[in-house]
């Protein structure tokens, strides 16, 4: 990843040290080349692209850059209104990016479910933006200012919400800001204390003081984060408030899919399979899209409505292939609904199961 510093260079001695700087040099290079060989030998579909790289440094680095300005500044308050002054000006000083490269350097960030979770949030928003705009009615307001009007309180209030979480979301990318991390709450939870240590560990004084005022800060921080204000929550309770019925599955998906509502789509997807909407997040985004076929003949999908979903899905994401998706048409809206249904079936396990037993299975590989 570009955010990630390079160890040896961010320890580089002066050139008053010449043999010494000459051999970091050394190390560097062959840090350098080892990164390069394994680069060349990942397989293609494992490479990020670049737009999505540097998508995932800049949402990486505002996250973390955020939370590390909420805890130095409320530490700094604390300290101050303490009579420490001049504690809470040194937590107040640091050099930008220093936290993410510590934690970089640390190799915290290399954190699968962090990472799993931060790649998927850029891929869900460049495809979203990317995808085919559907022109409905001449008149006609799009989906979710059509579901924010209606009488139903419940779905209104969700379908509103889920407008400003997408435009606050779409402002924070535009401009590489966050105004929160966005989080699942034990990702939360955890890069804060990450965050925390790092700034702890960045003073070069060794008080308790200090100590007790990052907790605290950190604390706050966390008491103040509310997951129920993510995106993919929020797409959750209006899919839950729809409860589209059978017959109009299929209206709703495409329409959302036609208004750039991908988060929608994966929830109303998410609650008519009876899946956790990082789930469903997980097959949608998948460039073979063989399991979110599955899933499409699972809620009994017919072919018309496959093949404008996947249409949609080709042209926003250049790693589908949109022939070979024709070739198998036929043969996806041939599948039974309890095969696919059946399929599926390991997408229902309990998250802690489905994680443990990844993890099982990864040992058995090695």
């Amino acid at each position: 990843m570009s955010v990630g510093p390079d160890p040896v260079r961010d320890a580089m001695p002066s050139f008053d040290d010449p043999v010494a700087r000459a051999e970091k040099a050394r190390l560097r290079a062959e840090m350098r080349l080892a990164g390069t060989i394994a680069d060349f030998f990942h397989d293609a579909d494992a490479r990020l692209d670049d737009r999505t790289r540097l998508m995932l440094a800049q949402v990486l680095a505002s996250i973390i850059g955020a939370i590390e300005w909420d805890i130095r500044r409320h530490a700094a308050r604390l300290l101050a209104n303490g009579g420490s002054t001049g504690a809470g000006e040194a937590i107040l000083k640091v050099r930008a990016g220093s936290v993410v490269e510590r934690l970089s350097r640390a190799g915290l960030l290399r954190d699968e479910e962090l990472m799993d979770e931060l790649i998927a949030r850029v891929r869900h928003d460049l495809i979203a933006a990317s995808l085919p705009v559907e022109a409905g009615e001449p008149d006609e307001a799009s989906l979710l200012v059509r579901l924010a009007g209606v009488p139903d309180s419940v779905v209104a209030s969700a379908a509103s919400a889920l407008l400003v979480a997408e435009s606050r979301r779409r402002v924070a990318n535009e401009q590489g800001s966050a105004g929160g991390s966005e989080l699942p709450a034990e990702l939360h939870h955890r890069l804060v204390w990450w965050v925390a240590a790092a700034i702890r560990d960045g003073l070069r004084r060794d008080t308790g003081e200090c100590d007790r005022a990052i907790t605290d800060a950190a604390q706050r921080s966390l008491a103040a984060h509310d997951e129920g204000e993510r995106p993919d929550a929020v797409a959750t309770r209006l899919a839950k408030a729809l409860d589209a019925r059978p017959n109009e599955l299929a209206a709703v998906l495409i329409e959302a899919i036609g208004d750039r509502r991908l988060s929608l789509f994966v929830a109303v997807l998410a609650h008519a399979i009876g899946i956790a909407f990082d789930q469903a997040r997980s097959i949608t985004l998948e460039p073979e899209g063989d399991r979110l076929w599955l899933a499409l003949r699972a809620i009994n999908m017919d072919r018309p409505t496959i093949a404008k979903i996947g249409l949609a899905l080709s042209e926003a994401d250049p790693r589908r292939d949109i022939e070979a998706f024709a070739d198998a048409l036929d043969a996806i809206a041939s599948v039974g609904v309890e095969d696919a249904r059946a399929s599926l079936a390991p997408l229902e396990l309990h998250r802690d199961f489905r994680m443990a037993l990844r993890a099982l299975a990864r040992t058995d590989r090695r």
